[in-house]
């Protein structure tokens, strides 16, 4: 019997089976996976093979099908392991915002690094704008910008006045799109506005952190048309890169993957090494101080807290 993943909740999960009803089901035994250490062998939006078990509405999980993609992120509970977020992804949705609470660059390019490597294509959701001034919204327009040139495309929404929000419907047909960002982004409160029937649950900010309270705590897929599947996801309040290694790393930098033959060294880091394409491009303007900091953040592996 073959079913799809729709939540996972630790040891069980709820998969969907071909007909449409809905199994408990458990792994049987431990899955290896190749090279990482994984806190989740099983992850939403998997296409697995089951087994019914002896209790009514229970199966077990005997095979978990080849992934055309995930993405991945380090464990927040186990050192050295990584957490797969979901998995078979036709487009992922990055919620940000400037205000309450403003979402940094080292976060977003953090994402967008982490997609690129595991080929997800990511639409940017600036969220909130009815809060915007008039300043913020010039200053998100050219961040906007920024992330075209480098082939993101993004809309600017507001869940609460319900700009945008056709436009995101019309992206989300005829895919499985994974909808993430940092706690406190209104991420839930979108959800609710584009398929209301789900009925999220969403808190409000904290006024003392200025930060989002978590309220998805497992990731889960939802059904929202013919052929259509909406990933909700836990808000992020960190995310590690995982696996690429330092000499890789501009490859997932896409205004830097045009320059890297360029560059006297074929293992250019990009730093202080003399002949470097990327840091010309830097110099002169054509690649952002922002971006080109992230990417020396991520080099680092320092601590992308907000």
């Amino acid at each position: 019997m073959k079913g799809l993943v729709l939540k996972s909740t630790g040891s069980w999960y709820v998969v969907r089976k071909e007909d449409g009803g809905l199994l408990r089901a458990r792994l049987r035994g431990k899955f290896k996976t190749k090279g990482l250490k994984l806190s989740n062998p099983v992850a939403v939006g998997d296409h697995v093979t089951l087994e019914l078990e002896g209790e009514e509405g229970t199966a077990v999980i005997t095979e978990i099908a080849p992934r055309t993609n995930h993405i991945i992120r380090k464990s927040i509970h186990k050192t050295a392991h990584a957490h797969i977020i979901a998995s078979n992804i036709d487009l992922a949705f990055l919620v940000v915002t400037l205000v309450s609470p403003r979402t940094s660059f080292g976060f977003i390019d953090r994402f967008l690094v982490t997609a690129e490597a595991y080929h997800i294509p990511v639409t940017l959701l600036f969220n909130k704008i009815d809060l915007y001034d008039e300043d913020t919204l010039q200053y998100q327009e050219r961040v906007r910008q920024m992330y075209r040139q480098i082939g993101y495309e993004s809309v600017a929404c507001s869940a609460a006045e319900g700009i945008g929000i056709e436009e995101i419907q019309q992206l989300l047909d005829q895919k499985v799109t994974l909808f993430s960002g940092h706690s406190g982004v209104g991420k839930s409160t979108l959800v609710n506005t584009l398929v209301p029937d789900l009925d999220l649950k969403t808190t409000e900010i904290s006024a003392y952190s200025d930060k989002g309270v978590h309220t998805t705590t497992f990731a889960e897929m939802f059904e929202i048309g013919e052929n259509t599947f909406l990933i909700d996801t836990p808000g992020i309040k960190e995310l590690g890169v995982v696996d690429i290694p330092k000499p890789e790393l501009s490859h997932y930098f896409p205004e830097m993957r045009d320059l890297l033959q360029s560059c006297r060294f074929n293992n250019c880091l990009h730093l202080n090494e003399p002949g470097c394409a990327v840091r010309e491009a830097v110099d002169a303007g054509k690649i952002s101080l922002t971006r080109y900091d992230s990417y020396r953040s991520i080099l680092e592996d320092e601590d992308n807290r907000r």
